[in-house]
């Protein structure tokens, strides 16, 4: 892929004509955060406890989920999730009469329908999923590492949000922060929007912690390892199909044109594991699902080549969607469902979905061995918060 400049953040549209003295006041002192007669504002703990433990935190994320499985529910959560520039790459004025004109009044019903498919007595699977993966990270960090480590989760989009579970570490005494968006392939939409809203946050607080971000683990060999032994786990139990699929997210074919490297990072994923079986090229390849809009995204796309395939010879298909890492409505509902219907419909005579890593040991172990990776000089408390409790007190803390 040839290189290309990155802009991550968008540049603020303001007008800095010497005249336009409200454009100048937003670009010195605070761009959209300045409002007319007001200073900045950060957020702070005015009666800070010296004597709290410092921790280091753990913060797992992944994309979100609605509250319930309605059309009620669903629209304020795709009206975020839809708004982010991030994932539409779309001037915004335009994108705004689609999105509320059009999309919001339509695509809520029809999600809704999928949604309760998918939706469990625990709720929505990606949610339970990533509860069940917080705590068993959190205790296999804890066993090893201790108990001044602690892990949440949080969602992008909907539920519980990004910024409430910042709030929620900061003020248990978090001073050391990793952030793992649980996306083993790097792609603007995903990781990059789960960056932007951690730095958004940061932005509004009087007391940064020290903080590192995990990008990408695509090539991570417990992660390959893990998504090759849950294959041959499948291949155990069930033999072999005619062809082995890799699906993926799919993601607009200008974003990777443009410098994203969400495709290159999938099809090395794919070889890794590929190598780590032992297959032959003809024994699998890779597709990219759950495309929208009328625009070119990655190919080959998943349906269209499920669809194609019997006609080449291939009666049995096993498809695996190794980019996520936790079920949810775009692997049980379309690929389990839907995509098995294309299959079986243009001829093929057995499907078999292999379910993603959720909250399996090998993912966990794998999780927490790339977490202590990235905590590796955090291993011990930042102080002992007796000695810096006594010591405020003697320079006239409150506490």
């Amino acid at each position: 892929m040839s290189s290309s400049r990155c802009n991550p953040m968008p540049r603020p549209a303001y007008n800095t004509r010497p005249t336009d003295i409200r454009g100048l006041l937003r670009l010195v002192f605070g761009g959209n955060n300045f409002r007319s007669g007001q200073g900045m504002s950060y957020r702070g703990s005015a009666d800070y406890d010296h004597g709290t433990p410092p921790l280091t935190g753990v913060l797992l994320t992944n994309l979100g989920t609605p509250e319930a499985p309605t059309a009620k529910a669903l629209r304020p959560y795709l009206k975020q999730f839809l708004s982010d520039p991030r994932v539409v790459e779309v001037p915004r004025l335009i994108w705004w009469l689609i999105l509320n004109g059009i999309i919001l009044n339509t695509r809520p019903r029809r999600s809704a329908e999928a949604y309760t498919e998918v939706w469990t007595d625990r709720g929505s699977p990606l949610l339970y999923h990533l509860l069940d993966q917080v705590s068993g990270v959190e205790e296999r960090l804890q066993a090893s590492l201790g108990s001044h480590i602690i892990v949440r989760g949080a969602m992008r989009y909907g539920n519980p949000s990004i910024p409430s579970v910042l709030d929620e570490l900061f003020s248990a005494g978090v001073q050391r922060l990793v952030v793992l968006p649980l996306y083993p392939q790097y792609a603007g939409p995903t990781t990059g929007s789960t960056f932007d809203e951690v730095a958004a946050d940061f932005t509004r607080r009087r007391w940064l912690p020290d903080f590192r971000f995990i990008a990408n683990y695509c090539d991570d060999p417990g992660y390959i390892n893990a998504v090759a032994t849950s294959i041959q786990q499948h291949w155990d139990q069930h033999g072999r199909a005619d062809k082995l699929v890799f699906s993926y997210h799919g993601s607009p074919q200008r974003y990777l044109l443009n410098g994203d490297p969400y495709h290159c990072q999938c099809h090395k994923t794919t070889r890794l594991v590929a190598e780590s079986l032992g297959l032959a090229p003809d024994d699998y390849l890779s597709t990219f699902q759950s495309r929208f809009g009328r625009e070119e995204w990655l190919k080959p796309y998943t349906d269209e080549t499920l669809k194609a395939l019997p006609e080449t010879g291939v009666k049995s298909l096993q498809i695996i969607c190794p980019g996520f890492s936790a079920d949810c409505l775009e692997t049980i509902e379309e690929i389990g469902m839907e995509n098995r219907d294309y299959f079986l419909e243009a001829g093929g005579t057995r499907y078999e979905y292999i379910p993603c890593l959720n909250a399996s040991s090998v993912h966990l172990d794998t999780l927490a061995t790339r977490i202590k990776q990235e905590l590796m000089g955090w291993e011990q408390p930042a102080y002992e918060p007796g000695k810096s409790q006594s010591e405020a007190l003697r320079l006239g803390a409150e506490q």
